[in-house]
């Protein structure tokens, strides 16, 4: 026993890694790399894609130049606004705060985000792209809210809706795996806010448990939108390596281009480990991870319903021709037999009672966030960059620092 909690103790802090520093630990593996289709993955040397590199690259900027934020841009905003109370998320270009606003009390996730850790790993495009997906959203009940956006010399803030349910991987960690009537009604919620983000022509690409986070009252909250992929039409397909490897579709993996229906490959891979507690095709081995994705039939073990089974079977198609979805996308999967117990009208409408309730007392209940996050300090640059005056760089070198950052359009055109 104690082995094996060891072992989803290091499958838990193993998937907290990026895909690019999972990459690098794999092409250190010398049995990993042996593998053709590992070796295949390793030559693309993600994200080598056309649509995120400069053809003539040049040497970074500098970090201080002013980026136009768009529409969610407050030039009036600056750091010492607010009250920097918690850490309650990390990532690759920054942290995620709780921050209680100094006039008014309303507290928010505030995520900052280096400058020039982005310029350096040429993430500029991701961000914006996260901005722009962000302003899309205001009218999804499942998908996390963009308050504005603000900036200094050296950071980037994105002011969020506060959510302290905790994370959909850290409830999973705690309780192993979910009954099926409360694995519907998460699916049925993340399912309804892909489906959304598809009618916006954007592809989510990164669906995992991490990503998906409880309100206080119990609801899904889809967040973190650095991979999106706008302007994808209901045909049309892109070719990025993206993602994170339990939860890569076999059409990534390949390295041909893909569509929407990579999102429903992932709420497939998600059902499958509410349902049992591991990623379908999960091994700890990296390189045979890669290849049950590639190769291994699908395998559903019978404590589960046959509508369950059915549901799975068509999301976990390897064939993203023949996948649940590649038709007709989220209709196909709103009127599939598993959730005939779902009001999807109730659903959207937050009337359908969620089936556990994080029972927070209020905003300054942490008991929903991993403490690996919340015992960290706030770091006292958070609240005063050494310039927290916006910088003065003209639009033009603006422009050149950050190329490929595009205006997201004005929030009237999606009343």
């Amino acid at each position: 026993m104690k082995d094996k909690t060891a072992s989803l103790t290091s499958f838990m802090k193993q998937r907290r890694m990026g895909l690019n520093d999972f990459i690098q630990k794999l092409s250190t593996n010398s049995y990993a790399c042996k593998h053709p289709e590992v070796q295949s993955i390793l030559n693309l040397t993600p994200p080598q894609d056309p649509e995120l590199m400069n053809s003539n690259p040049s040497p970074p900027p500098s970090p201080s130049q002013q980026i136009n934020l768009g529409p969610s841009s407050n030039p009036s905003a600056k750091p010492s606004d607010f009250h920097f109370l918690k850490v309650i998320g990390k990532g690759s270009f920054g942290k995620v705060l709780l921050a209680r606003h100094r006039t008014d009390d309303q507290f928010f996730a505030v995520k900052v985000l280096q400058k020039k850790a982005i310029l350096k790993k040429k993430e500029e495009k991701h961000i914006m792209s996260e901005r722009n997906v962000l302003l899309k959203n205001v009218k999804h009940p499942f998908l996390v809210g963009l308050h504005y956006s603000f900036q200094t010399a050296d950071k980037l803030y994105f002011v969020l809706d506060y959510i302290n349910g905790g994370e959909l991987f850290y409830h999973l960690q705690r309780e192993r795996c979910f009954l099926e009537p409360r694995a519907r009604f998460y699916a049925a919620e993340i399912a309804s806010a892909l489906g959304y983000l598809h009618s916006l022509n954007i592809v989510y690409r990164d669906l995992k448990p991490e990503n998906i986070l409880l309100d206080s009252q119990g609801h899904i909250i889809l967040t973190d939108f650095g991979l999106c992929k706008e302007n994808i039409e209901p045909n049309g397909t892109t070719s990025t390596f993206c993602g994170t490897p339990e939860y890569l579709a076999p059409e990534v993996l390949h390295k041909q281009p893909y569509d929407r229906t990579v999102d429903w490959w992932c709420l497939g891979a998600v059902l499958y480990e509410m349902l049992y507690g591991l990623p379908p095709f999960y091994s700890r081995n990296t390189a045979e991870m890669y290849d049950n994705i590639l190769n291994k039939p699908l395998q559903l073990k019978p404590n589960i319903s046959n509508a369950a089974r059915h549901l799975l079977e068509g999301l976990l198609q390897k064939d993203r021709t023949k996948r649940l979805g590649c038709t007709e996308d989220f209709i196909e999967i709103k009127n599939h037999i598993f959730f005939s117990p779902i009001n999807w009208d109730e659903l959207n409408a937050k009337k359908m009672t969620p089936p556990f309730n994080p029972n927070v007392t209020g905003p300054n209940d942490l008991r929903h966030f991993d403490p690996e996050f919340t015992d960290e300090p706030v770091p006292s640059s958070i609240g005063c960059s050494p310039d927290c005056v916006l910088a003065t760089a003209s639009i033009k070198e603006a422009a050149e620092a950050f190329e490929g950052f595009s205006y997201a359009p004005s929030m009237d055109s999606y009343l």
